[in-house]
């Protein structure tokens, strides 16, 4: 009788080590498969958008075009948001099979998961926000990879202004002319002004004397914009000759005249720059004295 027992304890106290190594050799394997296999498969997905950016990005640095297309752009934020949601659903879809194969069952958690789903939608409104808004920015292509913005943020009294560097379903990433990465939740962007959709425009406010002849000063900025388009380096990135627009303000002892270009998209700043340059040297060569501010509108933030 006492052997039988001392058998029986036995039995019990191994049963458990046994069971477990039975369950390492089936089923944990199989979760430490889904696992690996999970983050694998996350590192190909995302090696793969990585390449196919890369490529795109390939490709306009070898063509002839002087700045991105939309469809570059948008095709480049597209890439990059579709990686993110395929690994995404990997992850979820390897965490689902995970809980099945460690005894949760599934159905019985959607009772529960409806009411934490419901607690999350009230405390995580602001990141649904931010997706949507994120979804809407792809799809209406406001601004795509490589565009330079303006942006509002809510409660923010400055406005948020670089080259877009990254575009996600939740946040909005701008590199500033200081080369300060700033990332801006979608959903709390109010306005989005796109400097470089399409085509921009240079604007150069020259400040003349009030006892300046006026229609002297006009033939002189005239014949700086005829000769800045047909500069072999400015010519390039201008649509059309730099026009005089004429007196644009009056002031007690200046004359604001408006000179603006249509430039390539991103292009504005340079082209302005060069045109100020020029502007200042011309009248200068005619006797003209300009004021201390001439400036181009929108300024040199980016």
């Amino acid at each position: 009788m006492s052997g039988s027992v001392v058998s029986a304890t036995l039995a019990a106290g191994w049963l458990p080590n046994l069971t477990f190594g039975d369950w390492l050799k089936s089923t944990g394997l199989e979760i430490v498969l889904y696992v690996i296999g999970g983050l694998l498969a996350g590192r190909f997905l995302t090696w793969a958008g990585n390449r196919v950016t890369d490529r795109i990005d390939l490709n306009y640095s070898q063509g002839d075009a002087l700045v991105r297309s939309e469809a570059t752009k948008h095709r480049h934020a597209l890439a990059q948001v579709i990686t993110w949601v395929l690994v995404t659903i990997v992850y979820t879809l390897v965490s689902i099979e995970v809980l099945q194969l460690l005894g949760f069952a599934i159905g019985s958690l959607v009772a529960p998961a409806t009411v934490l789903g419901a607690a999350l939608g009230f405390g995580a409104q602001r990141v649904v926000q931010d997706i949507l808004a994120g979804f809407f920015i792809i799809a209406e292509k406001q601004y795509g990879f490589g565009d330079v913005v303006q942006i509002a943020i809510t409660g923010s009294g400055e406005d948020a202004s670089g080259t877009v560097e990254d575009v996600t379903l939740r946040v909005t990433r701008l590199r500033s002319s200081d080369g300060e990465v700033i990332t801006v939740p979608n959903g709390q962007i109010v306005k989005a002004v796109n400097l470089s959709k399409d085509w921009a425009r240079a604007v150069v406010d020259v400040p003349i004397p009030a006892g300046a002849d006026l229609n002297h000063v006009n033939d002189v900025l005239r014949s700086v914009g005829r000769d800045a388009f047909a500069d072999l380096d400015l010519e390039p990135l201008l649509l059309d000759e730099p026009s005089v627009m004429g007196v644009e303000s009056i002031q007690v002892d200046t004359v604001n005249i408006r000179m603006v270009a249509r430039t390539l998209p991103g292009k504005q700043f340079e082209v302005g720059r060069a045109l100020r340059i020029r502007v200042a040297a011309a009248l200068r060569r005619e006797g003209i004295f300009i004021g201390p501010d001439l400036t181009m509108d929108q300024g040199d933030a980016t």
